[in-house]
């Protein structure tokens, strides 16, 4: 097992690493930019290292100050955890050069999944469903124009690297491809270094349904079934749940099934996740790979009772997987909302400094953030400050005890999204179960007339 593990991110997904670390015994390094210095992570690490001013690039993401922390402080391992540096293909590749461990999957595998118009192709070959749309890149739009028509309008343009929403759009007429394509291009371009897109066919009503999946040195290779996460706006996930409202039990062996045979087709190792469009017949296409630990990893936590930060250590520290298939069982149900610091109606950032913090509690509650009284949520990152998961016997529960805990938490100082998840679970529709991912939208332009 490791001595020593630096995590190489910041905010509630570093604290967790953190607190996984310290009960497998394992002394952690948190790196922090200035801003950061006084963050919760840090406080609770053993060890701290500044790695630049504030902004991303020239700090988290900073390669050479990240690994120059790393070996100053001689760990064993780093964690990613999940943005910034934790799909980075050449960090991992340098990782390996140097003697540290990646604690994810290999500097090859988050190559070839994170171009996912490779992805696509490698997956269609093994016979799993992939949504019908071009072989790979489209470079022109006399191209595009053949390939649109084919598939039929709509259409979403999508970027080969990244995620997040970023490089995607949907085209509803010819008339808007050109623009379309050229928009993706230069938005992937900024956002990833590489501007490369490819084309699929919209649908627009589908279900976002993911599988959580861990692979070891071994060739194990487990799933610890779905998260439904079809609440998002603009592609970015606003709550989770798990199970999903969607899948019945033979649906659910099936797309565990294909997701255990996306990852095992490329021999992958540790923590992933993959990714599925559901349609209105029940149809699955296979979507992505992320080739990290998920925000919303807390409800998978909760329902199967597996701790993943700590399997993800294994794992990467050579150990095999305690369990199989049959081991791993879902139980009662959990929902996830990510709090945002940003206007509940307007949907724009609203960084500052938190005056009061009050966190919920009681039966069934759980809060994974590094927040605390006098924190500031700086413009520089992420607008998410904390994530708020309810478990419950069933799907009733879980979503009384979410309401419960939103009307207990308190944050002054900043805006916040609480009020939209009030809405989103005082919604009849969503409480009735399977919705679709536009359903926040539609949601949002009701609230605004």
């Amino acid at each position: 097992m490791f001595k020593k593990i630096l995590i190489a991110n910041r905010g509630e997904i570093a604290l967790r690493v953190i607190r996984a670390c310290r009960e497998l015994g394992i002394r952690t390094v948190a790196i922090h930019s200035d801003v950061d210095a006084k963050s919760l992570h840090v406080r609770y690490a053993d060890e701290h290292v500044c790695v630049g001013p504030a902004e991303g690039g020239l700090s988290y993401r900073n390669i050479p100050n990240v690994l120059s922390s790393a070996e100053i402080t001689g760990v064993d391992a780093i964690h990613p955890g999940y943005g910034f540096l934790a799909e980075n293909a050449h960090f991992a590749e340098v990782c390996e050069s140097i003697g540290i461990t990646f604690i994810g999957p290999s500097s090859e595998h988050i190559a070839l999944l994170s171009d996912k118009s490779k992805a696509r192709a490698h997956m269609k070959k093994r016979g799993i469903p992939v949504l019908p749309g071009s072989e790979g890149e489209i470079h022109d739009l006399k191209e595009g124009l053949v390939i649109a028509k084919r598939l039929g309008f709509p259409v979403i343009v999508k970027a080969s690297a990244g995620g997040g929403g970023r490089g995607m759009r949907v085209v509803w007429e010819e008339s808007e491809l050109l623009q379309a394509l050229e928009s993706s291009q230069l938005e992937a371009q900024n956002a990833f270094g590489h501007g490369g897109v490819y084309i699929e066919r919209f649908f627009e009503d589908p279900r976002h349904i993911e599988f959580q999946v861990l692979a070891d040195h071994y060739g194990h290779v487990v799933h610890f079934h779905e998260r439904d996460c079809s609440i998002q706006r603009r592609y970015q996930k606003v709550l989770e749940e798990s199970p999903s409202p969607a899948l019945d039990d033979a649906l659910r062996r099936k797309m565990g099934q294909a997701a255990v045979e996306a990852i095992k087709s490329v021999k992958y190792r540790n923590a992933g996740t993959v990714e599925f469009l559901l349609d209105q017949k029940g149809r699955f296409y296979f979507m992505e790979v992320n080739t990290r630990i998920q925000v919303e990893h807390p409800v998978t936590e909760m329902v199967t009772g597996i701790d993943l930060i700590k399997e993800q250590i294994r794992v990467a520290a050579g150990q095999e997987l305690p369990y199989r298939q049959k081991d791993i069982h879902l139980t009662g149900h959990a929902i996830e909302c990510r709090i945002n610091a940003e206007c509940p109606d307007k949907l724009t950032p609203s960084p500052g400094t938190v005056t009061k913090f009050h966190l919920p509690g009681g039966p069934g509650i759980r809060v994974d953030t590094a927040m605390d009284i006098n924190g500031v949520v700086h413009p520089y990152y992420d607008s998410m400050i904390a994530k708020l998961i309810g478990y419950g016997r069933d799907r009733q529960e879980a979503m009384a005890r979410v309401r419960r805990a939103l009307d207990e938490f308190e944050i002054e100082g900043i805006k916040t999204s609480i009020p939209l998840h009030r809405r989103i679970l005082d919604n009849p529709d969503f409480q009735k179960g399977p919705v679709s991912t536009r359903f926040l939208d539609r949601l949002l332009t009701l609230h605004s007339t």
